[in-house]
C-alpha cells in the first residue's frame, strides 16, 4: 500500500497538472485535490469486494464535485451527469482554451472526471504491479490535454510526463536498475523532442483532433458573421434551419442584438471600440425594476459576442459575474458554446407615437463630437438636428471635403425624405416606412454590386437589396437629417412557444437593423428592411416602428408635433452615382463548421507509443550489450548465461536466479523442444573450464547461443516474439 502511494504522487500530479493546463483561471483546487484522493483510495484498500464499495462511494462523491448531483435523487442526478458530461465534451470543439470554468462549468466537470479517471486507472495499474499499463497511462492521460494545450509550455509538459513514466518504472521495478537505463531513458526522450519539432512532424494536423465531431446527433454551431459584416456582395443562407438559441423572455417582438456597427468608413458599416456614446443609458435604465430578464442557451451558433434584447445592462453565467455592460458590447470567453446558458437584463423602453414625438431633439456631446454618431464620412461631423441653419451648415459642410462627394445623392434623398420632419421621431418613422413600404424597395439575397458607394447604388438606380443594405442606408440617411444613429447586427425575434415562455431563434433570424438614439429613452431600434421576401420570421413588437403589427403610419405622422402629413419622396434625379455592374452580386455563404484535419489524438498517441515501445526495445539491447563489455571469458560465459534467462523471463517461462547452465538447458528442452547441447557445453567450457581454452570457448558460447535464439524463434508465433520483445520482466519488473 505504502508503496503504492509513493509511486503514484509524481505521475498522478502529472496528470492532474496537465488537465488544468486547459482552464483559467485556477481557482478551484481544492476539489480537484479531493478528486485526486477520491482516484486514489480504491488502489489502497484490499480486498476486492472492499475496493469495489469505496469505488462506488468516490464516483458518487466525484459526480457530487464534477456537476454539483445530489446522490439523494438518483434518477435524475444520472441523467443531468450524462447530460452535463455530453455538454461539457462536445464543448471543447468549440471553445478555445485556456477556457474560464466560471463561464462553462459543464467543461471544468468534464476536467474532473477526466482527472479522476485516469488517477484511478495509473492508481489500480500500480497497485497491480503493472508498470507497462501504469506508463500508457501516463502518457495517454497527459498527452491527450497537451494536444489542446497549443506549443506554450510544450517542452516543460514533455519533461514532466517523462519524470512521471520514469517514476513509474523506478518504483515499480523488482531490483536495482541497470545503470545504462538513465542515459537510454534520456536519448528516447531527446530523439522524441527531436522528431516533434521536424517540419515532418510538428504540423497542426497532429493537434487538430478536437475538430473531430464523434456525436453527430447534434447540429454542428454556425457563424452567421456572413450577414453582420457590412458586406454588399450578396448573400446565401443555408437551405436548413439551424436552431442557434432558445430565449426565456417575455413576448414582446425584441430583437437580440449582438453587436455595434457606429463607424461608416470606406463605403461600409464598422465595429469600432466602446465609445462614450455606448453608455449614453437614460435615467430609467438604472431601475433593475424596468429591465427584461432574458435565460439564453445556446443551441448551435458559432460566435463569441454576448446576445441580449435592445440595451443589455447586465450579465452573468455559471458563477461569473460581469460588470455592467457597455451599451450591451462583449463576449463571453471561449465562445458561445452548445448547451451553455446565462442570463442577461436588459433596458427595453417601448414608448408609444406620442410619447416619442415629444422626444425633444437633445443630445449629449458624446454623440454630436467629432468621430462619434453623426460621422457621415472620416472627419465628417454634420450639425445634430434642430440647431439653426442646418442646410446651410450641412452644405458648407459637404462642400469643404470633396472626398463625400459621392455621398451627396444619399443626403439629397434624406433631406427629399425626412429633411421637413419637425422631430426626430417624424424623420426616423419617415425614413423607415419610406425603405418599407413607400419606396418602391424589393428585399433580394443577390443585389446588383457596385464597385464604390454600394449604399448610393442602392437607394438612387436598383433599390433592391438585404438587410445590410437597409440597416446601412437608414442609418447613414438618419445622420444626414441629424438624428444619431448607427446599425446594430443580431437576430429578429424569431418564433414564440408560449406554453414554455421560449424564443426559438434559427441563423435564418440573423438579421441587421437600425438604432437611432432619442432623449429620455436611449437607443432604440427601426427595422427599415421589408418583410416581403426576407428569410427570418421575427417582426419587431415596438408600438412606435413601422415594423409592428398594426402600426399606422398617418396617426403616428400625425402625434409627432406638427410634423409633415405624409413622408415626400425622393425623385430619382439626385446626380451621379455608381453605374451597376452587370448580372446579379456574388453570394457569401455561411462559412464552414468542419475543418479538414485528419491527424488528432489517434496519430500523437501512436506517436507516442511507438517512442515508448521502441525505448523499451531499446533498452533491453543496450543492457544486454553492455554485459559483454569485458575481456574476461568467464563474465562474457556469465552474460550468456543472463541473456537466456532473460529470453526465457520475458516468454514468462520462469527460472529461479541461482539456476545454472544444465538447469536452463533442460528448461529449453522442456518448454520450447530445441537441443540446447551445444550451446550448455561451450559456455560450461568458458566459464568452468581450464583458463588456457575459456577464451575460445567463450567464443563458441556467443555462436551457439546466437543459434540456438535463431531455431528457438522460428518456433514461435510473431504475437509471442513481438511479447518478449516488449516484456518488462527482464528489466526487474513484477507481473
Amino acid at each position: 500500500m505504502r508503496r503504492t502511494l509513493l509511486v503514484a504522487l509524481l505521475p498522478a500530479a502529472v496528470l492532474a497538472a496537465s488537465w488544468l493546463r486547459l482552464e483559467s483561471p485556477r481557482d478551484d483546487l481544492l476539489r480537484v485535490a479531493a478528486v485526486i484522493v477520491l482516484a486514489f483510495v480504491p488502489g489502497l484498500v484490499r480486498p476486492l469486494a472492499a475496493r469495489i464499495g469505496v469505488l462506488i462511494a468516490g464516483l458518487v462523491v466525484g459526480a457530487r464535485l464534477a456537476f454539483g448531483v445530489s446522490p439523494l435523487h438518483p434518477r435524475h442526478a444520472f441523467g443531468h451527469v450524462g447530460s452535463s458530461a455530453a455538454n461539457g465534451f462536445l464543448d471543447f470543439y468549440d471553445v478555445g482554451v485556456p477556457f474560464d470554468p466560471r463561464v462553462h462549468p459543464d467543461m471544468r466537470g468534464v476536467i474532473l472526471v477526466a482527472v479522476f479517471g485516469f488517477v484511478l486507472a495509473l492508481v489500480l495499474a500500480i497497485a497491480a504491479r503493472r508498470a507497462l499499463v501504469a506508463v500508457m497511462v501516463v502518457l495517454v492521460g497527459a498527452g491527450w490535454p497537451a494536444t489542446l494545450s497549443g506549443p506554450s509550455g510544450a517542452l516543460v509538459a514533455g519533461v514532466a510526463i517523462l519524470s512521471g513514466a520514469l517514476a513509474v518504472l523506478a518504483g515499480l521495478t523488482a531490483r536495482r536498475l541497470p545503470r545504462a537505463v538513465v542515459p537510454v531513458a534520456l536519448g528516447v526522450a531527446l530523439a522524441a523532442f527531436v522528431a516533434s519539432s521536424s517540419s515532418a512532424v510538428a504540423k497542426g494536423e497532429l493537434v487538430a483532433w478536437q475538430s473531430w465531431d464523434f456525436y453527430n446527433a447534434l447540429p454542428n454551431p454556425v457563424s452567421v458573421a456572413y450577414v453582420w459584416n457590412a458586406q454588399y456582395e450578396g448573400l446565401k443562407f443555408p437551405k436548413k434551419r439551424t436552431t442557434v438559441l432558445e430565449i426565456q423572455a417575455p413576448q414582446k417582438g425584441l430583437y437580440w442584438r449582438a453587436a455595434l456597427l457606429d463607424r461608416f468608413a470606406g463605403d461600409r458599416w464598422r465595429i469600432d471600440p466602446p465609445q462614450m456614446a455606448d453608455f449614453l443609458e437614460p435615467r430609467a435604465a438604472r431601475n433593475s425594476k424596468r429591465w427584461v430578464r432574458q435565460v439564453v442557451t445556446v443551441k448551435a451558433l458559432a460566435n463569441a459576442q454576448i446576445v441580449g434584447a435592445a440595451t443589455p445592462i447586465a450579465f452573468g453565467s455559471g458563477d461569473a459575474r460581469a460588470p455592467d455592460l457597455p451599451g450591451g458590447g462583449g463576449a463571453i470567453p471561449g465562445g458561445l458554446t452548445r448547451g451553455s446558458r446565462y442570463t442577461i437584463w436588459s433596458y427595453a423602453p417601448q414608448p408609444a407615437p406620442a410619447a416619442l414625438a415629444r422626444a425633444r431633439p437633445v443630445y449629449p456631446a458624446a454623440l454630436t463630437r467629432p468621430r462619434a454618431l453623426l460621422d457621415v464620412w472620416p472627419g465628417v461631423t454634420v450639425p445634430p438636428f434642430g440647431v439653426p441653419q442646418r442646410t446651410h451648415r450641412l452644405t458648407a459642410l459637404l462642400d469643404a471635403h470633396p472626398e463625400a462627394a459621392r455621398y451627396v445623392p444619399l443626403e439629397k434623398a434624406a433631406l427629399a425624405v425626412a429633411g421637413s420632419a419637425r422631430t426626430p421621431y417624424a424623420a426616423a418613422i419617415s425614413l423607415e416606412s419610406w425603405f418599407r413600404t413607400r419606396g418602391g424597395f424589393t428585399y433580394t439575397n443577390h443585389p446588383a454590386v457596385f464597385a464604390e458607394a454600394p449604399l448610393v447604388g442602392f437607394v438612387v438606380q436598383t433599390r433592391e437589396g438585404y438587410c445590410q443594405y437597409f440597416a446601412g442606408a437608414m442609418a447613414l440617411m438618419l445622420r444626414y437629417v441629424g438624428v444619431p444613429a448607427r446599425v446594430a447586427v443580431g437576430f429578429s425575434s424569431g418564433a414564440y412557444d408560449a406554453h414554455r415562455g421560449v424564443w426559438t431563434v434559427t441563423d435564418h433570424e440573423a438579421h441587421a437593423w437600425v438604432e437611432a438614439w432619442f432623449h429620455g429613452y436611449g437607443w432604440l431600434p427601426f427595422d427599415p428592411t421589408p418583410a416581403v421576401g426576407r428569410p427570418e420570421q421575427g417582426q419587431l413588437g415596438s408600438p412606435y416602428s413601422a415594423a409592428s403589427p398594426g402600426f399606422s403610419l398617418p396617426s403616428a405622422v400625425a402625434t409627432s408635433a406638427g410634423g409633415s402629413s405624409a413622408p415626400a419622396q425622393a425623385a430619382h434625379q439626385h446626380g451621379e452615382a455608381a453605374t451597376p455592374k452587370p448580372g446579379a452580386g456574388g453570394s457569401a455563404a455561411a462559412p464552414s463548421s468542419s475543418s479538414g484535419g485528419h491527424g488528432g489524438l489517434p496519430a500523437l498517441l501512436a506517436l507516442l507509443v511507438c517512442v515508448a515501445l521502441a525505448g523499451v526495445a531499446l533498452t533491453k539491447l543496450v543492457v544486454r550489450r553492455s554485459r559483454y563489455v569485458s575481456r574476461d571469458p568467464r563474465r562474457v560465459a556469465a552474460a550468456c548465461r543472463q541473456e537466456l534467462a532473460d529470453f526465457l523471463l520475458d516468454q514468462r517461462i520462469d527460472a529461479a536466479r541461482s539456476a545454472t547452465l544444465h538447469e536452463l538447458g533442460a528448461l529449453v528442452r522442456h518448454e520450447l523442444a530445441v537441443d540446447p547441447d551445444p550451446f550448455v557445453a561451450a559456455a560450461t567450457a568458458a566459464r568452468f573450464g581450464p583458463p588456457a581454452g575459456a577464451r575460445p570457448a567463450a567464443g563458441d558460447a556467443r555462436r551457439e547461443l546466437r543459434a540456438l535464439m535463431r531455431v528457438v524463434r522460428a518456433r514461435l508465433t510473431f504475437r509471442e516474439r513481438l511479447r518478449g520483445l516488449l516484456s518488462l520482466r527482464s528489466l526487474g519488473f513484477a507481473p
